[in-house]
């Protein structure tokens, strides 16, 4: 793990804001069920708020005065990759993911940065992944005012990582992905009351779809479900997958691909009705002929969009899959 200035910035992140910019950074809260179910004026989620809608409640920008934003600041990064994250903005903090696994903790009045931490990703990890170093994003967690603030993203390589929001120094680290395939993980975490989801990727390149939930404190797991069965030989890790199992053909697509269906991000948490939605990708090998080539809905995965999965959000309980099924190169990622 480095901290360290930045030096030499090539890509830059530029911020239009009003002089009453004020309005939108909020007196400091703790960032707990409560407020990531309501986060009022910040933006604690992926999507701001757990229904995923980037709709911000503020008023001061409108069509009457949009008109009037200039640049307050610029910040330049260090990658000439891509940039997919949504910043999260806490206490007038921005925390911002960027290619190859770094995090910047930048203020938001004056655009200076607070602390950068590199997971020193392996530039090796480039060839398991099938679109690039990117990262499209971190959480935001503290228990109580006496427990840290603490920041949880994945790295390229599989971890889950969960840093100190004001130092940016490594409170834990967990390998989420075998290291001896081809997952990657790029998409953010989410935050389900003391749990931290993720998932990952790798279904254009051979690997068995699944998602975890670890501990936000300890980094320890709570429990994992696997959207694709395993070796139809061997037992299968739950009763949903013992459903799908006959909707797989075949004895190969566990050795040829792995089945795919990984959950590289799409996840919505309904706090309401206590469910966890995420979405599957494509199956791997992405042929079916190949996968499963007597047929088959080939559960829980989806062939063109997504599918979804609704899981009781504290034991990872399947409870309705809707899917699209059918066609031999999927779309989705």
């Amino acid at each position: 793990m480095k901290i360290r200035p930045l030096p030499n910035l090539v890509n830059s992140l530029a911020l239009l804001i009003l002089l009453s910019f004020s309005s939108v950074i909020n007196a400091s809260l703790v960032v707990n069920q409560t407020a990531l179910i309501n986060p009022k004026g910040e933006w604690l989620n992926h999507g701001r708020t757990y229904k995923e809608q980037r709709y911000s409640p503020l008023t001061d920008i409108n069509k009457n005065n949009v008109n009037e934003l200039d640049l307050a600041w610029s910040f330049k990064f260090d990658t000439a990759r891509g940039m997919e994250a949504t910043p999260i903005l806490h206490d007038g903090v921005l925390y911002v993911s960027t290619g190859w696994s770094h995090v910047h903790a930048i203020d938001a009045r004056s655009g200076d940065e607070l602390w950068h931490y590199d997971a020193k990703v392996p530039k090796s990890q480039l060839a398991k992944t099938c679109c690039g170093p990117v990262n499209r994003g971190v959480a935001i967690w503290q228990k109580d005012n006496s427990s840290p603030l603490q920041i949880f993203f994945g790295s390229l390589d599989g971890r889950l990582i969960a840093l100190d929001a004001k130092t940016g120094k490594e409170n834990w680290s967990v390998q989420s992905t075998p290291t001896d395939g081809n997952y990657s993980i790029t998409g953010a975490p989410r935050i389900v009351k003391d749990m931290v989801i993720i998932g990952n990727g790798g279904g254009e390149l051979g690997v068995r779809g699944y998602i975890t939930a670890y501990d936000v404190s300890s980094g320890e797991m709570r429990w994992r479900f696997y959207t694709v069965p395993g070796d139809r030989n061997k037992p299968q890790e739950s009763e949903a997958l013992k459903k799908a199992l006959p909707t797989w053909s075949g004895e190969e697509w566990y050795k040829l691909g792995g089945g795919g269906g990984t959950v590289w991000d799409s996840i919505v948490f309904d706090p309401e009705l206590d469910i966890l939605y995420i979405g599957t990708g494509n199956g791997s090998p992405w042929n079916r002929d190949l996968r499963s080539p007597g047929g088959g809905d080939n559960l829980y995965l989806s062939s063109i969009w997504p599918s979804i999965l609704i899981m009781g959000s504290i034991f990872g309980i399947i409870k309705q899959h809707p899917q699209i099924i059918g066609t031999i190169l999927p779309l989705s990622k």
